[in-house]
């Protein structure tokens, strides 16, 4: 047997991984509790740990380590949740291809500067491979402004902060971070006195959650740069001209998180998902993916 034929049948003896179980496992890991994922799949948790036996089996690892109360995963089993998702929404998108009806017409998506490159590219390219037929108008601008555009019809959904100031709770929050200092490596800025900051317009919540934590540290002050967009915010930081409050997850080097003792906490802020009342089914379609965009990182 030559080789290409070894490999043939090798492949071809590798176990399938079933749906069914794969959405348990997947269930399991995000309630970590076998009783809660029972609740919401309909089923036993005796029935859900069988399937877990025998997915461990035929994977040879452990998959869960179980507590006194709940479950959380193995190095292994994390590595199975990115693959259990990815291949649950696959099966999705294939069965909505052929059984779904066609989905047509146009949504308008309203998103802030922040969550565009963490999310739109991966959100688009899946809307687009499962609804074709669905032209996606994106703008990028201010929660307020955006939210604006919702009310008057002009947008299907927006993504904005949440809890912004004068506004009261909209949409649902489907994502929350720490805000943190952050400054360039080497930089010198965040030992100047006044300390410089760059910050958005009025408006914006990573402004308002900053200055309240100055004011309430008694930090002497002073702003130097701002802007809108994170860009020019990092302009401003690369420069080492200013600090600001950056999501945690935002800062790539040359910048980095200032741990500096006279800088005060900042706390979270979270981003909602407002949509617009009777938007139809694209809309909803693409609510679900920006959803489960946030929820696998």
């Amino acid at each position: 047997m030559n080789q290409l034929s070894t490999i043939a049948v090798s492949r071809a003896a590798l176990p399938l991984l079933d749906s069914e179980v794969l959405r348990t496992f997947v269930t399991i890991a995000e309630s970590g509790s076998f009783t809660r994922a029972a609740q919401q799949l309909f089923r036993t948790p005796s029935a859900l740990s069988m399937q877990i036996k025998r997915l461990e089996e035929t994977l040879g690892q452990t998959l869960f380590v179980r507590e006194a109360r709940y479950v959380r995963l193995t190095a292994e089993g994390e590595v199975l949740l990115g693959y259990g998702r990815r291949l649950l929404k696959l099966n999705a998108e294939a069965v909505t291809q052929f059984l779904a009806p066609t989905i047509e017409g146009r949504v308008g998506l309203g998103i802030t500067d922040d969550v565009v490159g963490r999310i739109l590219p991966t959100v688009l390219a899946q809307f687009a491979r499962s609804h074709p037929a669905v032209q996606v108008d994106v703008v990028v601008g201010r929660s307020k402004d955006l939210l604006a555009q919702l009310d008057e019809g002009e947008l299907d959904l927006a993504l904005v902060m949440s809890l912004e100031p004068g506004q009261a709770a909209r949409g649902d929050v489907v994502h929350s971070e720490p805000l943190v200092w952050a400054g360039r490596e080497d930089g010198v800025a965040v030992q100047r006195t006044p300390l410089p900051v760059t910050l958005a317009q009025q408006g914006c919540a990573w402004r308002r959650i900053a200055l309240n934590a100055l004011n309430h540290a008694g930090v002497n002050y002073r702003i130097a740069y701002s802007c809108d967009h994170c860009a020019g915010q990092e302009a401003a930081m690369l420069a080492d001209l200013a600090v600001t409050a950056f999501p945690k997850s935002l800062i790539r080097p040359p910048l980095k998180r200032l741990h500096n003792e006279s800088l005060p906490p900042l706390g979270d802020y979270q981003v909602a998902l407002v949509k617009r009342a009777g938007s139809g089914d694209a809309s909803e379609v693409l609510a679900e993916r920006v959803v489960e965009a946030f929820r696998e990182g």
